[in-house]
């Protein structure tokens, strides 16, 4: 394996990346419309079978299908091959709503690409494409399995057995998410979501006050408490983001709700967190706390396997001719899913750029050749 044949090859997929990748951008698929998302899977799945690739579509009713899209195997008999996959993820879902393209257009400008989508992760789903077209034209094609997945933005309901499935048959999962500036992820927080409600004995503020149990003064007690469970030395933290109460100023308000994000950075405190939310009681005895949810990605943590990974990409990206770091993140992905089990999970492999989920999004042009290289280069060496 010639990396720097690697690098010219992909050179010379470009111009096909970037006019691949317009046509990604420009059909729209928000997680909340499995018909749109459903247009552009199928149509990332057109172009993995003009490169060889058999297709195998798991479809849904909520949501998007999510797509499994296989290279590298022969035809006649897949078991014949010893070598185990590697598993690439990702996902074709984003956050922006239909209609975006009006205010975000695709467009390039000093040497960024913008348009919604660009860099969370269309950008990366044509990033492993283009690497299998650069590893079959060298002769280096090996099984790969390339999953895109079609609600990852909200929390990966329905995909998550598929990716946990396809992982624990995988020699390696490299996750297509956006690099950490330039750098690759070797860690991420786990992420959980709980709904705290309290319910309260309404009552009229100026003439039956006593009577009254107010649900937002219970609330804004417990918000004390839950946001103290933060432990920046253990990388926990909780953040009451949304409340809400009362129906007006004169009523003593008989309902009260909060949503809570979680984040972990250890496995171990999942079971932790979960306990101390169930262990709340009411402060005013004559209301009532019901609290649902807890942990639905788990952290991946920074662990041998994926060390391993990232000192082999650090070597050839170093044959690539640039330097390459590593990062932990609090945001999550569909690699914690597959970190949790064991299996070696390097993720960040996608493009460079900035604004994931803002108005700015863009990739970084001058990044994506060499960073496919390195993709490519990670399939072709890894065991």
């Amino acid at each position: 394996m010639n990396p720097q044949a690697i690098l010219a090859s992909t050179q010379t997929v470009l111009p096909w990346f970037l006019d691949h990748l317009e046509q990604l951008v420009r059909v729209e698929s928000p997680s909340e419309d499995p018909a749109a998302i459903n247009v552009a899977q199928e149509l990332a799945a057109k172009w993995a079978v003009a490169l060889g690739g058999r297709v195998k579509r798991h479809r849904q009713k909520k949501f998007g299908d999510v797509f499994e899209l296989k290279f590298g195997e022969l035809r006649s008999d897949p078991r014949s091959s010893k070598q185990k996959p590697i598993l690439l993820l990702g996902h074709l879902d984003t956050v922006w709503p239909l209609g975006t393209l009006k205010s975000m257009p695709w467009r390039e400008a000093d040497g960024k690409i913008f348009g919604p989508g660009t860099l969370d992760m269309k950008a990366g789903v044509m990033m492993a494409l283009a690497a299998v077209s650069v590893l079959r034209d060298l002769k280096l094609l090996r099984p790969i399995t390339l999953l895109l997945n079609s609600e990852e933005e909200i929390g990966s309901p329905i995909s998550r057995p598929i990716t946990e499935r396809l992982a624990k048959e995988s020699s390696a999962v490299f996750v297509l998410e956006p690099a950490q500036g330039l750098a690759l992820k070797t860690a991420r927080k786990g992420v959980g979501h709980y709904d705290v409600h309290v319910t309260g004995v309404g009552a009229h503020s100026g003439v039956d006050f006593e009577r009254g149990h107010s649900a937002v003064l219970e609330l804004a007690r417990q918000i004390e408490r839950i946001s103290g469970f933060t432990d920046l030395k253990r990388g926990l933290t909780v953040n009451c983001g949304v409340i809400s109460g009362g129906t007006r100023s004169n009523v003593i308000a008989a309902e009260a709700h909060a949503e809570v994000d979680v984040r972990i950075a250890r496995a171990s405190d999942e079971k932790k967190v979960d306990r101390l939310f169930r262990s709340f009681k009411p402060i005013d005895p004559a209301c009532k706390l019901t609290i649902t949810g807890g942990i639905n990605r788990p952290p991946m943590e920074r662990k041998a396997g994926t060390i391993a990974l990232f000192k082999r990409a650090k070597q050839l990206a170093a044959d690539l001719g640039f330097d390459l770091e590593e990062a932990s993140t609090g945001g999550g992905s569909d690699g914690n899913f597959t970190a949790a089990l064991g299996i070696h999970t390097l993720d960040g492999m996608g493009a460079i750029g900035a604004g994931a989920h803002a108005a700015h999004e863009h990739i970084v042009k001058e990044h994506i050749v060499p960073r496919t290289a390195l993709l490519a280069a990670m399939i072709a060496t890894t065991p």
